[in-house]
């Protein structure tokens, strides 16, 4: 299990990545406004594991959508392994 400092690492480099998929203005309207709303849960003051299941739920629907452009896929998937490691 990692430890607190590692945590708060990799959920930052995980609010960097949704950040720059968010201000892509290349990323379809819908899916920045999911993303918008994945970034708000991250920063609740809930516990990590509840945030991670409401976060890991909306990202796996996110990078189904067919609008989205390769590159921003991978960054979603990129995002997901974050996510699963937390």
């Amino acid at each position: 299990m990692e430890n607190l400092a590692e945590q708060v690492i990799e959920l930052n480099n995980l609010l960097i990545i949704l950040g720059e998929v968010k201000d892509d203005p290349t990323v379809p309207r819908n899916v920045r406004t999911k993303i918008e709303f994945t970034i708000s849960t991250l920063k609740e003051e809930v516990e990590l594991s509840i945030k991670v299941n409401k976060t890991l739920n909306e990202l796996d629907e996110i990078s189904n959508d067919v609008n989205l452009q390769p590159y921003t896929r991978t960054q979603i998937w990129n995002a997901i392994s974050l996510l699963e490691k937390l």
